[in-house]
């Protein structure tokens, strides 16, 4: 060991510091998880809404473990980066599909209910 004037004290080895092994952000295999079920609940009439919500939900966990990549890159590797990246964009893509298929349903529903009163007329 080095003392203050930076001499080694003799009878003591010196002590290195290792670099910490960098580690998996905490939630990337939850939001690649997230991301491939808001994909596959988004086509089915209004299970759709669980897609959309785990969407939504895998859009802020990522934004919050990117801006939490981005602050020490060091500590963390690059393939649970990776991880949440792919699930970012599996949930773009589930939430884009669920509220199309939504809206669909719901305005096949809204126009069914609308023609409703006319439809004694038809006999």
């Amino acid at each position: 060991m080095e003392n203050q004037s930076g001499q080694t004290q003799p009878g003591k080895a010196p002590v290195f510091q290792q670099n910490p092994v960098p580690q998996n952000l905490p939630n990337a295999n939850l939001i690649l998880v997230l991301g491939v079920l808001s994909i596959l609940l988004c086509w089915w009439h209004f299970v759709s809404i669980a897609g959309i919500a785990l969407g939504f939900i895998a859009l802020v966990l990522a934004g919050r473990e990117t801006k939490t990549y981005h602050a020490n890159p060091a500590a963390y590797t690059t393939s649970s980066l990776n991880s949440v990246r792919t699930g970012r964009t599996c949930a773009i893509i589930g939430l884009t599909i669920s509220v199309i298929v939504f809206s669909f349903v719901m305005l096949l529903i809204f126009g069914i209910l609308v023609t409703l009163p006319f439809w004694g007329m038809i006999h």
